[in-house]
């Protein structure tokens, strides 16, 4: 048998044996990597394409609690098991705009049997054979991928499917999936169940029919698919807020959860349970301004202190990221806001755009035509404006009503507050014993110590008032007094802006030499402490002048520190006018009318010695005088 053909064949050649190996494990490898999946296998396989995450994630968001009602807070969900609920809540809603007669939704949310079901009595699904597809439609247009009723794009709608995954999807991340329909027009009534991701399909049953239309989806979410064990309360929470989403986007609906019908009476109802005992900066409840523009647009507005809020709806679809229609509707909100803005802040701090929108809380239902969003999740819509359909312009009330509701108080409250940052800027929290940069000043050696307090700054008007003040400087010394001259009259800062506060270089002066901190209030003796200069004395000119830098001096204390003019923080240098004397005896008066009245009650006034003062600068002979004495001091 050596050489019959029937001789087991010996591979002489190991090498070649290798080489078919290495051959083989690269074909493995290559049909590993590159693989065709059916659809429905690519949809369990990456549902974040489909459905978005299908990992927990905590986010803020607005739930509603059995025992607080609607609330903002962290909520832990996953996102992919939301939208399957969601997608049959939606077509639920959608089924009103084919038929104008329905009138309830029915959802029911069962945690422990794992069971949500949602019913509404409008027109129910055609069952009829498709000639095309051989197959009954209700069982096609949910047990069948990439089929809708809205591709004909040429057909304008106001639903919220639009790609003919919607329910599909949630029938593939379900273990078991029920659809029941009644359709009186065909007489019939229609059930069919998918079970293991929409693997299995059961058996189609079909019955005589002559009650009212409904439909009826009822599903057990395959929580595995979701890395859950339950529904949470978080989760229901999150999807019994949906219900009330539906009570106050879809018009003229009951909606009923868990057997109970929900308190929400239309859209403006439904806003009630986002405000209700919240309260303005005064305490009082905050206004809601509400329109009804027209059958496709419905606004409210409201002041918001978290920045900008808003609650939108495009076709009973929670846009919780908003999208243009927010834009669409915010922008020209904020268009006329920011007018009145402007008019009552005029030469303040600039205000934008974005900065009014920060003050607003905006509710907006809306119908839009075919809509686009960045995702299956659709949480941002992004059709262009001009392709909604409809237009929403406010009326004049409207507008009225927005400027009237306390987000224009707000934004202003806002502007004082920031321009009160940039003041604070300008001041110095340290109190510093020497300071730099100020041309002019004479600094008193205790200025900034421990002895701070006990130290005053003369505020002379003019330099030629300031050689007078230092000469009198030689008689009580340096240590407790510094001297800086104004330069004219002080700035009115109760009417000017804000910018001219800013720049203007003589109160940014007084307020670093004194050490002054804005909105801070010195109550008591121990906040004064923290001043370089515990008073301040004015030396002005006894003339109109000199009283109206007066004027503007307490004025710009009074306006910022009040608290100031009840420890006699300031206090006047004050110079007589007019001195008459006769022998030895002198006598000084500080007002033109003190001295007519001594004049007509003297018959002897012509034996005295009369002497006219014109201004400081006059006097500087009787300088040290003057601070010997300390007479001539008045306080406020």
């Amino acid at each position: 048998l050596k050489n019959s053909p029937f001789s087991p064949v010996v591979d002489v050649n190991p090498k070649v044996k290798n080489i078919k190996n290495e051959n083989s494990k690269k074909r493995l490898s290559v049909e590993r990597i590159y693989q065709k999946k059916s659809q429905l296998e690519h949809i369990l396989l990456r549902p974040d394409s489909y459905i978005g995450s299908v990992e927990q994630v905590t986010q803020q968001m607005w739930v509603f609690d059995e025992d607080e009602g609607l609330n903002c807070r962290d909520v832990t969900f996953v996102p992919g098991l939301y939208k399957i609920f969601d997608e049959i809540l939606v077509n639920a809603a959608d089924n009103k705009h084919r038929d104008e007669t329905m009138s309830c939704i029915k959802v029911t949310i069962d945690p422990e049997n794992n069971t949500i079901s949602v019913w509404n009595d409008g027109k129910g699904i055609p069952i009829v054979k498709h000639e095309v597809e051989k197959m009954y439609v209700p069982a096609l247009i949910f047990g069948q991928l990439l089929t809708s009723s809205n591709y004909d794009d040429d057909e304008k709608k106001v639903t919220g499917g639009r790609n003919g995954y919607g329910a599909k999807l949630c029938n593939i991340f379900s273990t078991k999936f029920t659809v029941e329909t009644a359709c009186k027009e065909y007489k019939k009534l229609f059930k069919q169940t998918w079970s293991e991701n929409m693997t299995k399909t059961g058996e189609t049953k079909l019955k005589h029919f002559v009650g009212k239309d409904f439909t009826c989806v009822t599903f057990q979410p395959d929580l595995s698919k979701f890395k859950m064990t339950v529904l949470d309360k978080d989760t229901v929470a999150l999807m019994s807020r949906r219900a009330y989403d539906i009570a106050g986007s879809a018009e003229n609906i009951r909606v009923y959860l868990n057997g109970k019908k929900l308190p929400v009476k239309g859209f403006r109802s439904y806003v009630d349970m986002y405000i209700k005992d919240k309260v303005d900066d005064t305490g009082n409840a905050l206004k809601v301004i509400h329109e009804k523009v027209n059958d496709r647009w419905e606004v409210c507005l409201t002041m918001s202190e978290r920045g900008f809020q808003q609650v939108s709806f495009a076709n009973s679809i929670a846009t919780t990221k908003g999208g243009r229609h927010v834009d669409y509707v915010a922008d020209q909100i904020v268009n006329k806001l920011i007018d009145v803005v402007k008019k009552k802040n005029k030469g303040g701090v600039g205000v934008k755009p974005f900065q009014v929108k920060n003050h607003m809380w905006l509710f907006i239902n809306s119908l839009i035509e075919n809509p686009s969003f960045d995702s299956q999740t659709k949480e941002n819509m992004t059709l262009q404006t001009k392709n909604f359909g409809s237009t929403c312009k406010f009326s004049e009330k409207f507008i009225k009503g927005a400027v009237g509701c306390g987000i224009v108080e707000s934004i202003l409250n806002w502007v004082k507050f920031k321009a009160q940052t940039q003041l604070n800027k300008k001041c110095s929290a340290v109190k510093h014993t020497r300071i730099k940069g100020i041309p002019k000043l004479d600094d008193a050696n205790d200025a900034g110590s421990k002895n701070s307090i006990n130290c005053t700054l003369i505020l002379t008007e003019g330099d030629s008032a300031k050689t007078l003040a230092v000469s009198g400087l030689g008689v009580v010394g340096r240590d407790k007094f510094g001297v800086f001259p104004l330069r004219g009259k002080l700035l009115n800062v109760r009417e000017a802006s804000h910018k001219q506060i800013m720049e203007n270089a003589e109160i940014n002066n007084i307020i670093k030499i004194m050490g002054l901190q804005y909105k801070k209030s010195y109550d008591d003796e121990e906040s004064l402490k923290s001043l370089r200069y515990g008073k301040i004395m004015i030396m002005t000119d006894q003339d109109q002048d000199g009283s109206h830098i007066k004027g503007l001096l307490i004025n710009f204390i009074h306006h910022n520190w009040p608290s100031l003019l009840k420890h006699r923080f300031l206090e006047e240098f004050i110079t007589p006018l007019v001195k008459v004397s006769k022998n030895k005896e002198e006598i000084a008066f500080y007002s033109i009318p003190e001295f007519q009245e001594w004049k007509n009650s003297n018959t002897n006034s012509k034996n005295w010695k009369i002497k006219y003062y014109k201004g400081l600068p006059h006097i500087l002979k009787y300088a040290e005088l003057y601070f010997t004495s300390r007479d001539e001091i008045q306080f406020f």
